[in-house]
């Protein structure tokens, strides 16, 4: 009689929650941990953790310093990030456009996508006169706190935003939009004239312009931003040649992944 793998496919399913849950603790804030911290960090056993770091080091996903005892993401994880953006129409799409538009401005150029109730930058390149990026490719970002989350609620309705994210928002700074009500017109206004804005909302000093891109459909799926220093920016000056330009390349994006500005958004806020 055959054996029932019912239990086998448990087992294993749960082997690669546990492993996926140890790479989940490398960050860009903490990229290299000790077992006696993922033991910490994921509640598991440290003869499970042991276990487990040993094969994820002999698949290449992690690498362990024998010296300092310290592990950190492999080269296998790095070739599957590198698969995964070269996979996304976006990314081919945006990656040069992005690059020109630093180059030009002199200041950073990202795009991201939303994936569920954040953001996830593809693709960052610094600037002349933002040469210190804070942004990382592959990291997530809050939605309702930056220019490029806006842009990427643009075409959903409030109840879609509401439902997404709720109504109350945590708070970077004193100029951050905390409440559904204030970001619901943030998105309004910013619709209206083609881009949104973030002014020191996430980070005391920086401010963005980003504008959505669109497919085909017109739905927005990705959007572009421009970002830097108060003082490179030069808002009260540059906004309205900044915002032109960063509307002038997202719509290169959008044309080459086959929007054309006849068809209409998909929706509104409302």
């Amino acid at each position: 009689m055959p054996r029932s793998t019912t239990r086998e496919v448990g087992g294993g399913t749960q082997s690669v929650e546990r492993a996926l849950s140890l790479l989940r603790a490398f960050t860009e804030e903490h990229p290299e941990r000790r077992v006696s911290e993922l033991v910490q960090l994921t509640g598991l056993g440290q003869s499970t953790v042991s276990r487990l770091v040993g094969t994820l080091e002999a698949l290449g996903f992690v690498t362990h310093d024998q010296r300092s005892g310290l592990y950190r993401i492999g080269p296998t994880v790095v070739a599957l990030a590198g698969v995964a953006l070269n996979q996304s129409t976006v990314h081919r799409q945006a990656r040069q456009v992005a690059q020109t538009l630093a180059q030009e401005l002199g200041l950073g150029a990202n795009v991201a996508e939303r994936h569920d109730t954040e953001l996830f930058y593809l693709c960052n390149f610094e600037g002349r006169l933002a040469p210190r990026s804070f942004t990382l490719v592959g990291r997530g970002g809050p939605l309702h706190a930056t220019a490029l989350g806006k842009a990427l609620l643009s075409d959903l309705t409030a109840d879609e935003i509401r439902s997404l994210i709720g109504s109350q928002y945590p708070a970077y700074t004193p100029r951050t939009i905390a409440d559904l009500d204030g970001l619901l017109a943030a998105i309004t206004e910013g619709r209206g004239r083609g881009y949104a804005t973030e002014l020191e909302e996430l980070a005391f000093g920086r401010a963005c312009l980003a504008a959505p891109i669109r497919d085909r459909s017109g739905k927005v799926v990705a959007a572009l931003s421009v970002s830097g220093p108060l003082s490179a920016m030069d808002l009260p000056r540059r906004q309205d040649e900044l915002a032109m330009k960063v509307i002038e390349y997202a719509d290169q994006i959008s044309t080459g992944l086959g929007y054309h500005a006849t068809a209409a958004p998909l929706s509104a806020v409302g």
